[in-house]
């Protein structure tokens, strides 16, 4: 949840966004115009702003300047009417988050505020490196190994310079962490930081969310649009899962780092960009380049500065600290007292295998935690959250598989229909989050930690399904 500045001159669309944000667990102020806008982020700097582009006084675009000169980390998002999108896209391209076109759909409006929320918390969250769990207050790097101390060595060396960083090491080893710190600790720490991943963005968005592209540049291209890299002007930006990039894009980043300019699509000219590139990716590399699916030229251009994070198994030593970080963290979070850990459930943790390495481990600390009611952390509360099961809770396993198997076979011989698939997922996403609730007391936010989904996605589902749970939902506690 965070801090939001609602910008407009309509006091109906200003109250409308207070009470949507408000019951969305957000913190929200309003300002009727430019100035006033101004004057409360100079007075205490939300963690995002939502503002018109056209407002009587102050327009929507000098506000942003002013804001911008205030901290230029600060999201903005730019609201406006079809005839003024050209000052909106120019404002994109001094830096503002992104701009919307009024009126707009609700629930794509709270994935953009989600978006940008995310995108101010890394900026301004510093990841602590090397402290003792009960001294990290956020984002930390936990361990006192070897091959950590060589983590943070290696980031201390080049975070001052301007290189272009390479970060490889299989998923959940931190890697997106290990860039923020980098970043954090730089020459472009007050400067915009965009995170970029590569795999989660069809590939078909892919090239036009990085580059902009110009209006008529394909079918829908209908105004100018402003690319990340333009955004990030003196900046950093992180691109993760680099490995997975499509080939026809990987010539575009290898210009980039050469020439330091871009060309959106659809234009002629190339356009100047000063922006640090940090990459990440848990993919061989050499593999890729042997199967001629990673560019030989941006490889080598890319690991000059390498940083290697390893997996949790060779780092066995740590788990204890992390667990503890974790737990203490997300009682933090979740505002539950922390039951601590005994040393009998710390040993069974040095001996899993964690695949999944500190990723696994977080979700494990928050289940035992979720699932400890007040009492310490024992054996039996990690076998239940890491699935380590006995034969009595196999058999149990095996009944409910059956029980759901029969469930299952009646519906589809019952002659439902062509939508009887869909009735089933309905149906059965309908229990999983209707139990998530309860479990949770009704708090959304903690359902939504509990089910890794994002709040407005939990709401929305809510809506979907017309689950009855108005009567214990605690919103005035989530």
């Amino acid at each position: 949840m965070g801090t939001i500045l609602i910008a407009d001159d309509d006091p109906q669309l200003r109250q409308s966004f207070e009470k949507l944000l408000t019951q969305e667990g957000h913190k929200v102020r309003t300002a009727p115009n430019g100035q006033t806008a101004v004057a409360l982020v100079k007075e205490q700097p939300p963690d995002l702003v939502i503002m018109d582009v056209r407002m009587p006084g102050m327009s929507g675009l000098q506000a942003f300047e002013a804001m911008h000169q205030i901290d230029p980390r600060l999201p903005v998002i730019i609201m406006t009417a079809y005839s003024t999108t050209e000052t909106a896209i120019e404002a994109t391209k001094m830096g503002a988050f992104d701009y919307v076109l009024k009126p707009f759909d609700i629930p794509d409006i709270l994935n953009l505020i989600d978006q940008a929320l995310e995108a101010s918390r890394f900026m301004r969250s510093r990841v602590e490196l090397n402290v003792v769990p009960e001294a990290a207050s956020g984002d930390a790097l936990i361990g006192i190994s070897k091959p950590m101390q060589e983590v943070y060595k290696a980031i201390g060396r080049v975070a001052a310079t301007d290189a272009t960083v390479l970060i490889r090491g299989e998923s959940g080893t931190g890697k997106e962490l290990a860039a923020r710190a980098i970043y954090q600790h730089s020459q472009r720490a007050d400067k915009p930081f965009l995170v970029i991943n590569c795999v989660a963005i069809p590939e078909t968005l892919l090239e036009s969310e990085l580059f902009g592209y110009e209006k008529g540049a394909f079918t829908g291209a209908v105004n100018r649009r402003v690319g990340k890299f333009e955004q990030a002007h003196g900046g950093t930006v992180f691109l993760d899962e680099i490995g997975d990039m499509p080939f026809s894009i990987q010539a575009k980043i290898l210009r980039l780092l050469q020439e330091k300019s871009i060309e959106r699509l659809g234009g002629r000219e190339p356009i100047p960009v000063d922006v640090r590139i940090i990459a990440a990716t848990n993919r061989d590399l050499e593999a890729a380049l042997a199967a001629d699916r990673f560019r030989e030229d941006l490889y080598y251009r890319l690991k000059v500065v390498t940083i290697w994070l390893p997996p949790l198994r060779s780092r066995v030593g740590d788990i204890p600290l992390l667990a503890e970080y974790f737990l203490a963290r997300f009682a933090r979070e979740m505002d539950l007292p922390n039951p601590g850990i005994v040393l009998e459930a710390k040993a069974m943790l040095n001996n899993h295998q964690w695949l999944g390495n500190v990723r696994e481990l977080a979700n494990a600390m928050q289940k035992a935690l979720i699932f400890s009611r007040g009492y310490p952390i024992h054996p039996e509360d990690i076998s239940r959250a890491i699935g380590i099961e006995g034969a009595a809770p196999r058999a149990a396993d095996e009944r409910t598989q059956e029980t759901i198997r029969q469930w299952v076979r009646q519906a589809l011989l019952s002659g439902a229909g062509d939508s009887i698939f869909e009735v089933l997922m309905d149906r059965f996403a309908t229990l999983v989050i209707s139990e998530a609730l309860d479990l949770t007391n009704g708090i959304r936010t903690r359902t939504a930690k509990l089910l890794g989904i994002s709040r407005p996605t939990l709401l929305s589902k809510i809506d979907k399904y017309r689950l009855k749970v108005e009567a214990s939902i605690k919103s005035e506690q989530d």
